[in-house]
């Protein structure tokens, strides 16, 4: 599945920056991982893998399982969890978007697969 679509919504609608989308896609489709093993698979820094997953936990988007191994909440919650925040911080009048209902629903098969190998 390509999830270069889904990326971009992240960014534009929930105005996660590209390295955090990634992160996000990452760790929601293949499952927990640690910073080093996403700095591996992306192609980045530990540094900036650990940041982007402190910072989507702060988000509401992961829980860290340990100091560096993170893991997704199901995405149906996350992708309405990160665009209120989001609200909030931009100051907008939270409300269905359709588009970020559609990432929750895309990403919940590939979620659960990773999770019941």
């Amino acid at each position: 599945m390509d999830f270069s679509k889904i990326e971009n919504d992240l960014i534009s609608e929930i105005k996660l920056q590209p390295v955090q989308a990634k992160v996000y896609l990452l760790i929601t489709c293949h499952g927990k991982m640690s910073a080093a093993k996403i700095a591996e698979k992306l192609d980045i820094s530990q540094g900036d893998a650990q940041k982007a997953s402190k910072d989507l936990m702060i988000l509401g988007a992961f829980i860290d399982i340990t100091e560096s191994e993170f893991e997704a909440m199901h995405p149906r919650f996350t992708a309405v969890n990160m665009y209120r925040r989001m609200c909030e911080r931009e100051n907008i009048a939270f409300g269905r978007n359709k588009i970020v209902d559609n990432i929750g629903v895309i990403l919940e098969k590939p979620y659960d697969d990773a999770r019941t190998k």
